[in-house]
């Protein structure tokens, strides 16, 4: 599987954590930055970030910001992109499980980064439900073609 990594200054040092604990599993990863401590704008890193999988040149992604919310808002912008910040366990895999989400959000000043690689880890290995979150999410799909 391809992965997209993407950040801005606060989780500049997260993202490159997570991104070589990603290499070091084997995956292909993509960096779309930041690739520094230097101020930046969020929104112009998730547009790429969620680019690189609406364009299929990855299947998922993880965003880091200082808390997640500005990188999971702006990425749900995005055409046929389910994003969700992920700072437990349980919304972690209800994220894959029940909302089929592609990008991974998480806050840089919020979660320590062993507790950001085990969910991490965690939100890899769950697959998307289907059953009665099928429909929810074809609702969710149809409401964003309906808008676009």
């Amino acid at each position: 599987m391809k992965l997209v990594v993407g950040c801005d200054e606060a989780a500049y040092k997260l993202k490159e954590r997570v991104k070589n604990h990603l290499e070091e599993k084997g995956y292909e990863v993509i960096d779309v930055g930041v690739y520094n401590e230097d101020p930046s704008l969020y929104p112009a890193t998730a547009e790429k970030l969620c680019k690189e999988i609406i364009d299929g040149h990855a299947q998922k992604g993880i965003l880091m910001c200082g808390t997640g919310i500005g990188m999971a808002i702006t990425a749900n912008k995005m055409p046929g992109i389910r994003a969700a910040v992920c700072h437990d366990i349980f919304s972690t895999e209800r994220s894959v499980k029940s909302n089929n989400c592609q990008v991974m959000c998480m806050g840089a000043r919020i979660i320590a980064p062993e507790s950001a690689l085990m969910l991490l880890d965690r939100w890899l290995e769950c697959e998307f439900a289907g059953g009665h979150s099928k429909p929810k999410v074809d609702l969710i799909n149809e409401i964003d073609q309906k808008y676009r």
